[in-house]
């Protein structure tokens, strides 16, 4: 597939936009999990923990933001095909760079103020008065592309959103040459489908040496620019297609067994993620592999026909970046709420996921897609506001 416009565009793949809309939807239930975990640093924490969330949490991490890294680096090479480098580059540096914005200025404060008010019930200073120390923040050019820090700014659960915008931005000018290689690419891994695991060798060297951060969903963030690079340059071949779909259970099976490796080391060490033993070296190696495989594995079980999506689903492909915009201010608000409640974790949990999932839905249907500056500030393209459009 060339990186000029194609005389027709390619069917839309129906399994891409269910992974991407149940990754997104599951991440309400991620962190309202955390809420309940005994190891981390979530915004509320419950008096009551289990340890079970942080197992249930690492069966989620291996997979679930690598999926959505790769599903972007394949729209982005429908997008390039499309528009032309140039174009893409302006039209992902708006719909990405408005959100991420907005975001950080006028959602991401509330979680930070509501993490002091939990961790400290001696803190009454109000919400506005929090906001100056909120945007007192400095530059560091060395940590890109995270350059705005401070005590208290973060870029949050949007540190997907900007991590996405500058692999775009990295990507344009070299966009053609890379999808003549992926071509050239396909056509190899066709002929010795072992090839399939070459980029373990280059996510092993991300995150065994530099470790791995909790704080981007257990990767090293520059582990998902191999995720989105493959998504461009390989995952839409068909020739790779087949491939992925020949080898899906056998790597299914594979990225099982060496998840359950990781075990001792997750389950022993004080930081698997940054030690320098030699298990915790293994241990993220191991890990590396486990998330390759069981990417691969998910993309070529799904990889089936079946029938066009319906409403429910385009809704629901629409709206999935505005909800990932949304859930997280949302979930720790009413969880701040609730992890008071002398009741059984079940029931806060339950309480949490169905009460943000209302608030959320009930926000972007009441709000953000009715008017054309609410649908801008929220990445969506402006449209008419027919409830199931896509």
């Amino acid at each position: 597939m060339s990186a000029q416009a194609p005389a027709t565009a390619p069917p839309r793949r129906g399994e891409l936009d269910a992974l991407r809309v149940l990754v997104v939807l599951g991440l309400v239930f991620f962190h309202a999990a955390l809420v309940f975990a005994t190891e981390g640093d979530y915004y509320v924490q419950n008096t009551e923990t289990t340890e079970a969330i942080t197992i249930l949490a690492g069966c989620a991490v291996v997979w679930a933001m690598p999926v959505l890294f790769l599903v972007a680096g394949l729209g982005a090479r429908y997008s390039v095909s499309r528009r032309g480098a140039g174009r893409f580059a302006r039209e992902r540096l708006v719909r990405l760079g408005v959100p991420l914005v907005f975001t950080m200025v006028v959602l991401n404060p509330l979680p930070q103020w509501l993490r002091l008010r939990a961790a400290d019930p001696e803190y009454h200073e109000s919400y506005w008065r929090f906001l100056p120390r909120y945007f007192t923040v400095h530059l560091d050019l060395a940590d890109f592309p995270f350059f705005v820090d401070g005590e208290h700014f973060e870029s949050g659960h949007l540190w997907f959103v900007l991590l996405l915008l500058a692999f775009c931005l990295l990507l344009a000018p070299v966009a053609e040459r890379l999808a003549a290689g992926g071509d050239r690419a396909a056509e190899i891994v066709a002929r010795r489908p072992a090839l399939l695991l070459l980029p373990v060798l280059p996510l092993a060297l991300i995150n065994v040496p530099l470790g791995m951060e909790e704080n981007y969903a257990a990767w090293h963030h520059w582990a998902y620019l191999v995720f989105f690079l493959y998504g461009f340059a390989l995952a839409g071949d068909e020739r790779i297609r087949a491939v992925m779909r020949r080898l899906a259970r056998p790597l299914g099976l594979a990225g099982v067994v060496l998840f359950a490796a990781c075990s001792p080391g997750f389950m022993t060490l004080d930081d698997p993620f940054t030690d320098r033993t030699p298990l915790a070296l293994v241990t993220r190696a191991l890990f590396s592999a486990a998330g390759w495989c069981l990417v691969v594995a998910i993309l070529g079980l799904l990889d089936r026909p079946r029938a066009p999506a319906g409403p429910v689903m385009r809704y629901l492909g629409v709206a999935a970046l505005p909800v990932y915009v949304l859930h997280q201010p949302v979930v720790v608000a009413l969880a701040y709420g609730v992890v008071g409640w002398s009741a059984p974790i079940v029931v806060e949990y339950a309480v949490i996921v169905a009460g943000s999932l209302v608030v959320i839905f009930a926000l972007y249907e009441g709000l953000v897609r009715r008017t054309r500056l609410t649908r801008f500030l929220f990445g969506m393209r402006t449209a008419p506001t027919n409830a199931l459009s896509p």
